[in-house]
C-alpha cells in the first residue's frame, strides 16, 4: 500500500481514483470508512467523504477518522483531495482539514495544487483560472454552497487556515523538480505553512510530483494525483491499469441530476431534448420527500419504454436557484432535495435499475449512501476525472460527475459505454 487519499466528496473521489487507475496505480474507492478487507495488490485507497460543505469541525473529525484508517492499512503517503475549483468558504473546509492532517502526521508544511489542466483548471501567480477565466469570474462565482469570489489561492487559504501561504511561481516550476524543491525549502524556512504551486500544463504537474517525492502530506486536485501515480508506476516498473472490474456490464440506467453548475445545466438541456425528463419540484420535496420520490419512481417505472433512459433533475439556472433558496432557505431546500434523491434511488433500485449516472457531488454522496455501497472498483473513463465505477458489494454501476466536468454530451457518452445489448 502506497497512497492514501482523503476526498471531500464522492464525485471528487471518483475523479482522483480514475486518474490513479489510468496512470498505472491499482486503486480501490471506499464509501466512507468501511469494515472490509482490501485486496493486497491495491496500491492506493481513496476514502470518499461528505465533508466539503458540512461544518468545519465535522469535516475535521471525518478526515481524521479516514486518516487513521489509512494509516492502519499501511499507507506511507497521504493526499487530501479537494475540487480543482478549490470549493470552500472563508471558514473552510480546506484550511481546517489541512491543518488537522498536518498536525496528526507531525508535519508543518504542505502544498496547495488544485490545477487540472486537462479540464481547464490552471494556476498562474497563485491565481486559479477556469478555462482561462479567473475563478471569481467563472460560473463558480454563483456556486450554491461555495460561491468563489476570489481567485487568489493564497488569500483563500490564509482566510481559513492557521498558517501563512506562499507561492512557487511558474518560472521556478519550469526549471524542474530541483528548482521546485529549493523554492519549497525556502518558503518553509521563512515560516510559511503552505505553498501554492503554479501549473498550466500536465508537464508542470510531472515536475511537481518529482519534487514532492518525500512529502508525507500533499493537498490538491486529481491532476497532481495522476502525476504522482505516473511517477510511482514508472519507478515500480509499470503498474496495471485494471479498469475491467469497474466497467459497466449493462442493465437498466437512470440519470439523476442535482448539480446547478453551468455545465450541468447545458448537459441537462442537451439530454432532455432527446429523452424522458422529470423536473424535481422543490416544494413537493419539502412537503414529503419520500412520498414525492415514490410518485416520481412510479411514473418512471410505469412509463412506456423509450430509446433513452429517463433523467430526473433538480438542476436549474443561477437566477432560478437563487429564487428557490430565497423562498425556502438554502439548508432546507438542499436537505429536502437530497432526501428526495436518496429515496428515489432506493425505489428505482428495487424496480431493477442498476446503472446510476449522477451529476453533482452532494447528490452522488446521497445516492451511494442510500444504496448502502461500501466501495468501488474503478472502470473506464467517460471524461477526464469521471470514470464508470462498480460497487464492490452489490451489482451496481455508477458514473458520479462533479458539476462542471464533461462536455454538453456527457450523459450520452456515459450511456455509450454501457454494453448496448443489455440496455
Amino acid at each position: 500500500m502506497f497512497l492514501g487519499v482523503i476526498a471531500d466528496d464522492f464525485s471528487g473521489a471518483t475523479d482522483i481514483a480514475g486518474f490513479l487507475v489510468n496512470n498505472g496505480m491499482p486503486t480501490v474507492l471506499l464509501n466512507g470508512v468501511p469494515n472490509m478487507p482490501i485486496d493486497p495488490e491495491v496500491q492506493a485507497v481513496v476514502v470518499s467523504l461528505k465533508s466539503r460543505a458540512c461544518p468545519a469541525a465535522e469535516a475535521v473529525d471525518l478526515c481524521l477518522g479516514a486518516l487513521g484508517y489509512l494509516q492502519k492499512l499501511g499507507c506511507s503517503r497521504f493526499f487530501f483531495k479537494y475540487c480543482s475549483t478549490f470549493d470552500s468558504t472563508a471558514k473552510g473546509n480546506i484550511g481546517p482539514v489541512t491543518d488537522a492532517l498536518l498536525n496528526a502526521l507531525g508535519e508543518k508544511f504542505t502544498v496547495i495544487c488544485p490545477a487540472l489542466p486537462v479540464n481547464g483548471r490552471t494556476v498562474y501567480d497563485g491565481y486559479l483560472f477556469v478555462n482561462g477565466v479567473p475563478l471569481n469570474e467563472s460560473s463558480m462565482r454563483n456556486h450554491p454552497l461555495n460561491p468563489m469570489r476570489d481567485a487568489n489561492l493564497m488569500r483563500l487559504m490564509d482566510a481559513q487556515a492557521s498558517g501563512k501561504t506562499g507561492d512557487v511561481p511558474l518560472p521556478d516550476i519550469l526549471q524542474g523538480a530541483t528548482a521546485i524543491a529549493a523554492s519549497l525549502a525556502m518558503l518553509r524556512e521563512k515560516g510559511f505553512s503552505y505553498a501554492v504551486l503554479d501549473a498550466v500544463v500536465d508537464a508542470n504537474l510531472d515536475a511537481i510530483a518529482l519534487a514532492l517525492e518525500d512529502m508525507k502530506l500533499v493537498t490538491g486536485g486529481s491532476g497532481l494525483g495522476g502525476a504522482m501515480a505516473r511517477l510511482y508506476s514508472q519507478k515500480m516498473g509499470g503498474g496495471r491499469s485494471a479498469t475491467a472490474p469497474g466497467a459497466p456490464v449493462g442493465g437498466k440506467p437512470v440519470l439523476l441530476s442535482g448539480s446547478c453548475s453551468e455545465m450541468t445545466n447545458k448537459q441537462n438541456a442537451a439530454y432532455r431534448a432527446e429523452a424522458p425528463f422529470y423536473r424535481v419540484d422543490v416544494e413537493k420535496c419539502l412537503a414529503g420527500a419520500e412520498k414525492y420520490a415514490r410518485e416520481i419512481a412510479d411514473q418512471i417505472i410505469n412509463a412506456p419504454a423509450q430509446k433513452l433512459p429517463p433523467l430526473v433533475s433538480a438542476t436549474v439556472p443561477p437566477a432560478e436557484l437563487s429564487a428557490i433558496q430565497e423562498k425556502f432557505g438554502v439548508d432546507a431546500s438542499r436537505a429536502a432535495i437530497e432526501a428526495f434523491f436518496g429515496n428515489l434511488a432506493v425505489f428505482l433500485r428495487a424496480a431493477g435499475y442498476d446503472h446510476f449516472i449522477v451529476a453533482g457531488g452532494e447528490t452522488s454522496s446521497i445516492v451511494c449512501q442510500a444504496l448502502k455501497v461500501d466501495g468501488f472498483y474503478i472502470g473506464p473513463e467517460i471524461a477526464p476525472g469521471v470514470p464508470w465505477i462498480r460497487a464492490i458489494n452489490a451489482p451496481l454501476s455508477f458514473a458520479l460527475k462533479s458539476g462542471n466536468f464533461g462536455d454538453e454530451r456527457f450523459f450520452f457518452r456515459a450511456l455509450d459505454l454501457i454494453p448496448a445489448k443489455n440496455r
